[in-house]
């Protein structure tokens, strides 16, 4: 995956900017998928109000929230945002959504990754980066994996969803070991 230096915010295909109002009216949309609203966090799957969107994505001292949308067409495709953080650790803990179906599985998950831990990284100096992960959302898990997270931990039976209890996984990241994992995907890609 090749980041773009020239620009903090973007990558070959995205970049991350603030939200706008016009957002609103995609993100509802995303409200209407219950895979999306059962990936991206695990407490009821309940559609966010407009007003509630509206009010999303506010940065503040402990978050850094951004919207992930693409160069070419400037569509919005989700979020990306570390939170929790703690500055005197130099540690904060990521969240991240890929908003419809249609663009998923298109690699845009793992593009978004890269370039919000260089931020986090290389803008922030943070040195820690974790997030948690449902057990059954093998799709996160392969794009995490594929950026260099590793499972650090598991809540058993943590998430119960369609009378079925699920596992949460917590993953993390550390700067040194995302520039090696970013360091070997940018020589492989060159050669």
């Amino acid at each position: 995956m090749t980041l773009t230096t020239d620009n903090l915010f973007y990558s070959t295909r995205l970049k991350m900017t603030p939200p706008r109002a016009e957002d609103v009216q995609t993100m509802l949309q995303w409200n209407e998928d219950p895979e999306y609203l059962r990936n991206v966090d695990t407490d009821l799957a309940i559609p966010y109000s407009e007003k509630q969107l509206e009010d999303e994505g506010e940065t503040k001292n402990k978050e850094v929230y951004f919207r992930l949308r693409t160069h070419e067409e400037d569509t919005l495709i989700g979020f990306v945002v570390i939170h929790s953080i703690e500055w005197n650790n130099r540690c904060g803990q990521l969240a991240i959504g890929i908003g419809l179906a249609e663009h998923r599985n298109k690699g845009y998950g793992t593009e978004a990754l890269n370039l919000i831990l260089r931020y986090a990284f290389h803008e922030m100096n943070l040195d820690r980066v974790g997030l948690d992960v449902i057990a059954y959302n093998a799709k996160a898990i392969r794009s995490y994996e594929k950026v260099g997270f590793q499972l650090e931990g598991r809540a058993r039976s943590a998430v119960y969803r369609d009378g079925k209890r699920y596992d949460r996984l917590m993953m993390g990241i550390l700067r040194s070991e995302w520039e090696t994992h970013n360091q070997i995907h940018t020589e492989d890609e060159q050669a």
